[in-house]
């Protein structure tokens, strides 16, 4: 009798243990991180006034339903064109449950101004002030692990000029793409004095563009795997249109151009 109460007992510390490690590999938090990087616009400086961010699991849920997550984010004022070349901000992180996350709210402040040649010009935002500019996200949150979601603020398309009017309109153009499934291209443009836009497309898609640096340095970040094609457009008169086909880019590494010249 007292050898099966033993057993018993050994069987039930058993089911307890397994039921309680079973529980905390089940409802291990994933992380998810938020980044903000800028396909450049031909202004001086672009300034967003970023005061919170929000998501959740429903892609229609709107301002003021239950389930929206606040992310602990640095609210400030970035300037989108320090966000080019492969460069951006850490907005912030959160740990998440499991799960798909569908929707994202970024809540804008007033404070949004687009420099042109020197003089800055208040940027209308109504919609993004009131209840969020909305994104599609559809990140899947897996225990355990990072996902960083990449924002790549198209400062270009995102800055509307209103005709006659003379107000100049905010309406933000972001793509969202998870940083760990894409690749990089990066390389050099000589003569670096032709401060070259250099776009990657794909079939008829420009995915990502950026400008040259000073010293002729170009990175694009944020490419799905597929094979590129890139144009090289000099901002300088005296140089030429270049076009380089057949780049490939593979996820979770860098394709390396070397030095590419272009002709005047």
């Amino acid at each position: 009798m007292k050898i099966l109460k033993t057993i018993l007992f050994l069987l039930a510390s058993s089911l307890i243990f397994y039921s309680c490690d079973s529980t905390s590999s089940d409802s291990e938090l994933g992380t998810m991180q938020v980044l903000l990087t800028d396909a450049p616009g031909n202004y001086d400086h672009v300034y967003i006034d970023i005061r919170e961010a929000r998501i959740h699991h429903s892609s229609d849920a709107e301002d003021g339903e239950s389930g929206w997550i606040d992310l602990d984010i640095e609210p400030g004022i970035y300037d989108l064109l320090e966000l080019t070349n492969g460069r951006y901000e850490i907005l912030g992180e959160i740990d998440l449950e499991p799960g798909r996350y569908n929707q994202m709210r970024l809540i804008l402040g007033d404070q949004n101004e687009v420099v042109i040649d020197g003089t800055t010009h208040s940027l209308m935002t109504p919609s993004a002030q009131q209840s969020g500019l909305k994104l599609n996200i559809h990140a899947d949150i897996e225990g355990g692990e990072m996902y960083t979601l990449l924002l790549d603020f198209d400062a270009n398309k995102s800055i509307v000029h209103a005709g006659q009017s003379g107000n100049i309109i905010l309406k933000p153009v972001i793509r969202t793409v998870r940083l760990e499934q894409t690749g990089t291209i990066e390389g050099t443009i000589e003569p670096a004095e032709a401060l070259p836009w250099v776009y990657a497309i794909a079939g008829q898609d420009t995915v990502r563009g950026t400008r040259a640096d000073t010293d002729g340095d170009f990175r694009l970040i944020g490419l799905p795997s597929d094979t590129y094609q890139l144009s090289i457009i000099p901002t300088h008169e005296d140089y030429n249109t270049a076009v380089v086909s057949g780049v490939e880019v593979t996820v979770g590494e860098t394709t390396e151009m070397g030095t590419i010249t272009i002709e005047n």
